[in-house]
């Protein structure tokens, strides 16, 4: 596909995006934002953007995305309650942290595991249902997806590694399913995840100098 023929695929989506995939993205991008600064608003947020997502995923074919935004969901859930929960003393319990050694063999077992039962899923799927399905390409972006949630509720700097995996695979993917508004999107959440992760690293590493500070 030349550049001329990726502009006018580009302008042609763009008159077709609904009014309801508008408010999914600002809603993403403002759910991003808010996760970047550790505000607790990102999972009310997020649950605007992940609900309209089901039905455009569904409606796209992408039903791995679909799985994803059903898990970003109830992750979303949980992480709200796990991000709210204070001590005795009103302080907030759960703070940014860096991954070990031991932390990273999990994340990357719980990639591994959630790749493989999505790939075989789509596999299947696509040729029993849905001609559209890129299973290769919406299992990884499923699996980053799925471990960078599940890291995000634990205040874990190293989701936001998960989430730029996630948002570098979902940019084309989108595109070649005619939701190019979608695609522009995950570029901007790329860009906030860049910066997230910067944040969050910065943040995690005063922690632990505070607490050393402490002992």
């Amino acid at each position: 596909m030349s550049v001329t023929e990726i502009f006018q695929q580009f302008l042609t989506d763009m008159q077709h995006t609904s009014w309801y995939e508008y408010v999914a993205v600002f809603a993403g991008i403002a759910s991003v934002w808010y996760s970047r600064a550790e505000n607790i608003l990102v999972y009310p947020v997020g649950l605007i953007n992940t609900i309209i997502y089901i039905y455009l995923s569904f409606k796209g074919h992408l039903l791995g995305e679909a799985t994803v935004n059903f898990y970003y969901t109830v992750m979303s859930i949980s992480g709200w309650y796990m991000w709210a929960r204070k001590n005795n003393q009103k302080e907030i319990i759960l703070h940014i942290t860096l991954s070990n050694k031991k932390d990273w063999v999990k994340q990357i077992a719980f990639f591994l595991f959630f790749y493989i039962c999505i790939f075989a899923a789509l596999t299947y799927f696509k040729s029993a249902f849905f001609d559209g399905v890129i299973p290769w390409a919406d299992a990884f972006a499923s699996a980053t997806a799925f471990t960078g949630m599940w890291l995000m509720t634990k205040k874990k700097v190293e989701s936001w590694y998960w989430w730029i995996a996630t948002n570098i695979s979902s940019i084309p993917l989108y595109f070649v399913k005619h939701y190019v508004f979608t695609s522009i999107y995950y570029i901007i959440l790329l860009i906030l995840a860049v910066y997230g992760l910067i944040e969050w690293r910065k943040k995690a590493l005063q922690q632990h100098e505070l607490l050393q500070s402490n002992k």
